[in-house]
């Protein structure tokens, strides 16, 4: 997460867990939703570079946007395994 700090990068994935539990249909609770979101941030990336899908500039929304990406692929990946 370029450019938004701690503070900011919690705030991210708080609101990156939060907006993939919803989509994912899933109910977490507030520190389920902050790690799922910060690791989201850290599978985002590589998800997104991959496909070469990577924005150029950092800040809030990228980020966002990266980290809900990141968190809704990690909880389908669980959601796998789980049903394994």
């Amino acid at each position: 997460m370029r450019g938004v700090g701690i503070i900011g990068a919690i705030v991210v994935g708080l609101l990156a867990g939060w907006i993939a539990e919803k989509v994912m249909n899933r109910e977490h609770g507030l520190l389920t939703n902050l790690v799922v979101g910060l690791l989201g941030a850290l599978v985002g990336p590589i998800v997104l570079g991959s496909l070469h899908l990577m924005p150029v500039q950092g800040g809030f929304w990228p980020s966002l946007l990266i980290s809900t990406i990141g968190a809704i692929v990690l909880l389908f990946l669980l959601g796998l395994i789980k049903r394994a």
